[in-house]
Order: C-alpha cells, then sequence, then structure tokens
C-alpha cells in the first residue's frame, strides 16, 4: 500500500475527550447527501471516541504542515488539551472538533454509520459543514515519505 500516494489529514474531536490524530485513510463517499469516511485501528485513542456516534472534524493538511502531521501521529505525544498547546486551531461550529489554521480545507461531520473490517473501522459522517483555506500544495504521503501537490493552476 506504499506505492498508493494519499493526502494527509488530521481527525479532531472536540468536547471532554478532545483528541487529534493523523489519518490517510479518508475519502469522499458521496456527493448527495455529503459523505465521507475515515478508517480507525481498534487500538486507536480516536477508536474510542467515534464508537457509539458522535462528531468528528476532518483537516485536510497543506505541504507547509508536515509537523503538524508528524506531531499528531506521535504515539508518545501528551493526550488532551495538552496536545494542542502549541497548535493553532477553533472549535468547529457544529462539532466543537479542533480545526487547524492553516489548513487547506475543514469538514464537520456527524459520524451515521460505522463497518468493522479486520483490525480496523470505517466511520461514514455525514458532512454538516465544510469550507476551504489558502491555496498551497496539498500534503501528500507516499512511499514512506511526505511530499507535496501544487495545486491545479
Amino acid at each position: 500500500m506504499s506505492q498508493f500516494a494519499t493526502g494527509v489529514t488530521v481527525l479532531t474531536v472536540g468536547g471532554e475527550h478532545i483528541h487529534a490524530m493523523t489519518a490517510n485513510a479518508f475519502s469522499s463517499v458521496s456527493l448527495t447527501p455529503p459523505t465521507v469516511l475515515v478508517c480507525i485501528a481498534h487500538s486507536a485513542v480516536m477508536f474510542e471516541e467515534l464508537t457509539g456516534g458522535g462528531h468528528f472534524g476532518v483537516n485536510i493538511l497543506g505541504a507547509g504542515q508536515e509537523p503538524l502531521a508528524r506531531h499528531f501521529a506521535d504515539k508518545k505525544r501528551a493526550l488532551g488539551l495538552t496536545q494542542f498547546e502549541d497548535v493553532e486551531w477553533a472549535p468547529g461550529a457544529h462539532t466543537g472538533a479542533p480545526l487547524l489554521a492553516d489548513a487547506l480545507a475543514w469538514l464537520e461531520c456527524d459520524v451515521i454509520d460505522a463497518h468493522v473490517s479486520g483490525d480496523h473501522t470505517i466511520f461514514v459522517g455525514r458532512v454538516l459543514g465544510c469550507r476551504r483555506g489558502n491555496g498551497e500544495p496539498a500534503l501528500t504521503f507516499f512511499d514512506g515519505k511526505f511530499g507535496s501537490v501544487p495545486r491545479a493552476a
């Protein structure tokens, strides 16, 4: 699977159990109604937050945000609000999920379905709101390395 290039996102949940994680298992599912999916390992903290419903944010990262991708992928980082100490963000209007400053785009979603597949669950989210950010190149992940893809002219 390392030969499949992907974009990079940071998934977030707000509220009492605020949390974030870097993820590249993200995809659009439907335009009508607008839905997306995220695949979360059963061993991930995020799995507990999304199981049984809930809300989440999706931050689509730009090339300049590789440090954020690495930070939220680090299993040794502090959890809870502490993991956001040096990160500029604002709570989403629909979910309260942290939306990271300078992302390429943001989505806020309600979990509407979940499907277990092996050691992961595929969570389907109904998009409650979305917006675009700056125009920098997209952050990508390919062959175990971060890279970027410029926006089309």
